[in-house]
């Protein structure tokens, strides 16, 4: 009995042996043996859920909505019924082009069933869930269309709208320089909407002429306002006017000139551009490059032309398809009229 409990008692020092190896260091005792102060507690973070909701509410999702269906960008008038399906063209012309577009850099092939613009056309997934992320596909520098090997940089979220509308094709000299331009086609010019170009200074023929042209990307309306600041202001209800509706608003206009003016016409911009764009249309129908009238609308007449009257023609056409009559760049509109109207006034002094 006695050997058998001398060996239990070896088998205890055993164990406490191989548990004592296993045991580390003895820590530092703390502070007079007492636990250090509890920090300062942090400021509470915005609810996640306010964030999402000031876009995703049932009211202001029915608002945005409402103001989206005033655009024509939701009517199917612009994006879609003439080209919304054809890929060369899909990109702007329907929701699923520009989905393309924004993911592939390209539209992989002709639509079947294309539709006009919606919510998703703009709007993909959210990548920080800040509240100024607004998830827009697109929003960085924009490569032209005219000229690729350039940037053209709108600033921020109104890159977006730049994607689109820009110019098509170059002006005529640099498309193809020479003495003359041959216009082949009643659909002639920069497109239909090339306002990035306006903003942005770049894109149109300078003409030599008495008014000098302002440095590219200097315009007061690309460095002081945007795209979205004047066309997505505080939407007003009265007048049908900002928000998704894209209709430049009048308040956000006088709000930031310090005016109280009851149209567009800030210092007789409007009045200007418009007295001009008809004296160079008149100057190219004189010249034989321009046909039509008022009730089935002006187009270029196909045919071959001198250099200057092409580029005169396709600074016409742009700046009348621009809509802004001056306002998305008031300086580098009047120089580009003014100096084409300069030039038609030899070109048509020299008519036999």
């Amino acid at each position: 009995m006695k050997r058998k409990q001398f060996k239990i008692w070896l088998l205890f020092l055993a164990v406490g042996a191989i548990f004592a190896a296993c045991e580390g260091p003895q820590g530092i005792a703390g502070l007079n043996g007492t636990d250090g102060a509890n920090g300062t507690n942090g400021v509470d973070g915005t609810d996640g859920n306010a964030t999402c909701m000031a876009c995703h509410s049932g009211e202001t999702k029915s608002n945005i909505e409402a103001q989206f269906s005033m655009s024509v960008h939701s009517s199917g008038v612009n994006a879609v019924d003439y080209a919304g399906g054809r890929a060369s063209c899909a990109a702007c012309h329907s929701h699923q082009g520009f989905v393309q577009f924004a993911n592939n850099g390209e539209v992989l092939g002709n639509i079947t069933n294309p539709t006009a613009w919606e919510c998703a056309t703009c709007h993909g997934l959210h990548e920080t869930m800040e509240a100024t992320d607004y998830a827009l596909r697109l929003k960085d520098p924009v490569k032209p269309i005219f000229d690729p090997t350039t940037t053209m940089d709108l600033k921020g979220n109104s890159n977006l709208c730049a994607n689109c509308h820009q110019s098509r094709r170059a002006e005529p000299n640099i498309d193809k320089p020479g003495d003359t331009y041959n216009i082949t086609s009643t659909h002639y010019g920069p497109h239909h909407g090339a306002q990035a170009n306006v903003v942005a200074g770049v894109g149109f023929a300078q003409i030599a002429g008495s008014v000098d042209y302002p440095e590219a990307g200097s315009a007061k309306h690309l460095n002081q306002a945007s795209c979205t600041g004047c066309h997505m202001a505080e939407f007003d209800a009265e007048e049908g006017e900002g928000g998704h509706s894209w209709k430049p608003s009048l308040l956000a206009c006088n709000t930031c000139h310090d005016a109280s003016n009851t149209d567009f016409n800030y210092g007789g911009v409007r009045t200007d551009v418009e007295d001009k764009l008809i004296e160079l249309r008149d100057q190219l129908i004189t010249l034989g490059v321009v046909g039509g009238d008022d009730v089935d609308g002006y187009h270029p007449v196909v045919g071959t032309y001198p250099m200057k009257q092409a580029q005169a023609f396709f600074n016409w056409v742009g700046l009348e398809e621009d809509r802004s009559f001056g306002a998305h760049n008031p300086k580098y509109v009047k120089a580009l009229l003014q100096n084409s109207i300069e030039a038609m006034e030899v070109e048509i002094a020299a008519l036999p």
